[in-house]
């Protein structure tokens, strides 16, 4: 950063502090000053603060330091800025002014926080980069513990072949908003963690999210064999063996980098099972200060938090014993117990042999669990009972806290200025009030529908500009370009279905009776189309092969390119898509999708859901607001599969596409811009991270923090 700081006119001096806080991604004023700098260089950056100050000409800065107006906006968002970072004013500070020194320490395998910085592959890392962020909002002392991946998740290409390949590129540190934390004598800090009867070491990057505090930890570094340089290279890639490698790191690891930079964390949240090594780092060192081992992890229970996100036995990780006997030789003596013990902290049945399970370890010896959406806790109750053999099912001490989105962060520019205009200019600091959204009615059907309607404009413009991109640079063939959404019509019903391709997600659901759909696209009075995106994971063979099967459908001319797949989704797509589709597709085999938070982004934006009731849909489908797939499962899941595409069908014929359609003089679908209404007005605030980081707040953190007992009602 001293660089760019170095070529900073004296009168912009605090431009490089601004983009090196990825604050500016949730607030307006602060992109906007960026945009205004160079709003080619904007664009061309992805909306990358610290690449446009390292690109954008030094005789552009000293316009824009001449520039009364530009000026004014700067120190304007200057003032705000520290505002925001001086925290005496948040929520957290004013309601518990003494609980403001405990911290509050998080682990996740992934944050999603820019698309600048690709270290999140989906939902899990979207919801701690949001997670965070409202942490930052709300003023909590929270600190993140995370892995920096060199090489980041892998970015999707797929060519006409229509087969999913994964492209690696390295980040180059110069150009994301993330900095070496070095040490009192300007040394880069150290962790080291024994593995397998070597040591490895980790240097520590931080990231500050507003006033949070992240930290990442990155093993490619000189005093590590090859093989343990590449630990941290990728998310979700290697084997079992560099999956317990990684999970060691970031649990023990994690717990070795909060130590070693002070912390003493009041409470410690696993965000899933990777991080559930940490409990074992922390009861190891209570038992070296000469606690036993039941008082150690009694103590660790009282503070430690478990949330579980998977609905399915397989999405939970599980190691065999020899991986444990290798990488945790000699550690149970550290702790006072034996193997056996050690290895019943986590044993599992799984299909192929006994394990060693990281839910059951985390269930095990965390002291309070929760699932991510009110079913979704029902079936973490049902699925993890054998845990407390002794309980009935509904005793089970998993309780629900739904997830959420960050608000501010995921707001269109153009809607935001509805929010502004008839919510109030501090709707922002109120957006978890359900009163507040009332004054939705007052927003004229015009305006709404204008807004939308410029919206998917942008989609559109969007889809074309990258295609052209992309075949300016060489880097696709005719097939490509048109597949990737060049022939979509901006007037027609537009669906959107981009999420994760795995098989329970059912991408392909519509391709199940071609005739019937062929008729609803190609209506001439009333077409719909469809866009998909979404990556398989690189070892998931099924999930290639729906993306296989959807991309023929796109390139098939029997569809007269109303099918559009478009490559390479990330957060940057995911604006456009979330604010400019007419409806947002969601077609889970029930109840795997344990909540689910893009439909939430797309509802807060105008975007009525189509849904089958799972997740979060179970709890924000009210029947004005959306429409839900019922779901009556029996019979196989092919005869499940067919009755829900006809489901699916009916709508479109009967509800969806007459009401869409049904314009007045005006050219407004009056009934159509209802559920759009609804859909906001019922949803924004229940399904904000605000509302849920207060129930974190509430029902988990502050217990842990005043060593509430265990067991007590939430």
């Amino acid at each position: 950063m001293n660089d760019l700081i170095a070529r900073m006119p004296e009168k912009l001096h605090r431009l490089p502090e601004l983009a090196y806080n990825v604050w500016w991604s949730w607030n307006a004023e602060a992109r906007d000053i960026f945009r205004r700098l160079d709003f080619p260089l904007w664009r061309r950056t992805q909306h990358n603060p610290v690449k446009v100050l390292r690109l954008v000409s030094d005789q552009k800065l000293a316009e824009r330091a001449r520039d009364a107006a530009f000026l004014r906006r700067y120190n304007k968002v200057m003032m705000d800025f520290d505002r925001a970072m001086s925290n005496g004013h948040s929520w957290f500070h004013v309601t518990y002014p003494h609980l403001t020194r405990k911290t509050i320490a998080y682990f996740s395998f992934e944050f999603g926080l820019h698309s600048s910085l690709p270290i999140y592959s989906g939902g899990l890392g979207i919801l701690a980069g949001d997670h965070a962020k409202e942490a930052s909002d709300l003023g909590l002392p929270f600190v993140g513990v995370g892995f920096l991946y060199p090489q980041g998740y892998f970015r999707q290409h797929v060519p006409s072949h229509g087969w999913q390949e994964a492209v690696y590129d390295p980040i180059d540190m110069r150009d994301v908003p993330i900095l070496l934390v070095h040490d009192d004598y300007d040394r880069e800090l150290r962790i080291v963690v024994e593995m397998g009867g070597r040591r490895v070491h980790a240097r520590i990057w931080r990231v500050n999210v507003g006033r949070v505090p992240l930290f990442l930890m990155d093993t490619d570094v000189p005093e590590n064999e090859p093989w343990d340089r590449e630990l941290s290279a990728r998310l979700y890639s290697g084997d079992s063996e560099m999956r317990i490698r990684q999970e060691i790191m970031l649990g023990i690891g994690g717990v070795r980098l909060l130590r070693l930079l002070g912390y003493d964390p009041a409470v410690l949240h696993m965000n899933e099972g990777h991080s559930a090594f940490l409990l074992l780092e922390s009861i190891r060192e209570r038992v070296a200060e000469g606690m036993n081992f039941m008082s150690a992890s009694e103590l660790v229970r009282s503070k430690s938090i478990f949330t579980t996100h998977t609905p399915v036995p397989a999405g939970h990780d599980a190691f065999a014993f020899h991986l444990i006997d290798k990488y945790f030789q000699g550690f149970w003596e550290q702790l006072g117990i034996s193997r056996e013990a050690f290895l019943a902290l986590g044993y599992q049945q799984e299909q192929w042999g006994d394990a060693f399970n990281m839910t059951v370890l985390a269930l095990h010896l965390a002291g309070r669990f929760n699932g991510v959406s009110k079913l979704h806790g029902q079936v973490s109750r049902e699925m993890w009972q054998h845990v407390w053999p002794q309980l009935p099912v509904e005793e089970v001490p998993i309780i629900s806290i739904t997830n959420g989105i960050h608000v501010p962060g995921w707001t269109a520019g153009e809607m935001r200025h509805i929010f502004n205009k008839y919510l109030g200019a501090d709707w922002e600091e109120h957006h978890d009030d359900p009163v507040l959204w009332e004054r939705l009615a007052d927003v004229p059907d015009e305006e709404l529908w204008r807004v939308h309607v410029a919206l998917k404009d942008k989609l559109m413009t969007f889809l074309r500009s990258r295609a052209r991109r992309s075949w300016v640079d060489g880097q696709c063939d005719p097939t490509e370009v048109l597949v990737g959404g060049t022939l979509l019509d901006p007037d027609a019903l537009t669906i959107g279905f981009a999420r994760r391709f795995a098989t329970y997600k059912r991408a392909s659901l519509l391709f199940t009776d071609m005739d019937r759909l062929e008729s609803i696209l190609l209506d001439m009075h009333r077409p719909v189309q469809i866009i998909f995106a979404g990556k398989a994971h690189p070892a998931d063979e099924p999930g290639k092969h729906l993306i296989q099967q959807v991309y023929t459908m796109a390139k098939s001319n029997r569809f007269g390119g109303r099918v559009a797949f478009v490559e390479d989704y990330d957060m940057h797509s995911a604006r456009y898509f979330k604010q400019g589709v007419d409806v947002w597709l969601n077609t889970p085999r029930r109840p795997r999708e344990a909540s689910g938070t893009s439909g939430m982004k797309a509802s807060l934006n105008g975007i009525p859901n189509l849904s089958i009731l799972d997740g979060w849909w179970v709890e924000g489908y009210n029947g004005a607001n959306g429409w839900a797939i019922e779901d009556h499962p029996h019979g196989t899941n092919e005869d499940q599969d067919y009755q829900d595409a006809q489901l699916i069908y009916r709508l479109l014929e009967e509800e969806i596409v007459p009401l869409y359609y049904n314009q007045d003089r005006d050219g407004i679908p009056r009934g159509w811009v209802e559920v759009m209404r609804e859909a906001i007005r019922s949803n924004a605030w229940r399904f904000s991270t605000r509302r849920m980081v207060k129930e974190y707040t509430t029902e988990l953190y502050l217990k842990a923090m005043v060593d509430m007992p265990l067991g007590e009602p939430v």
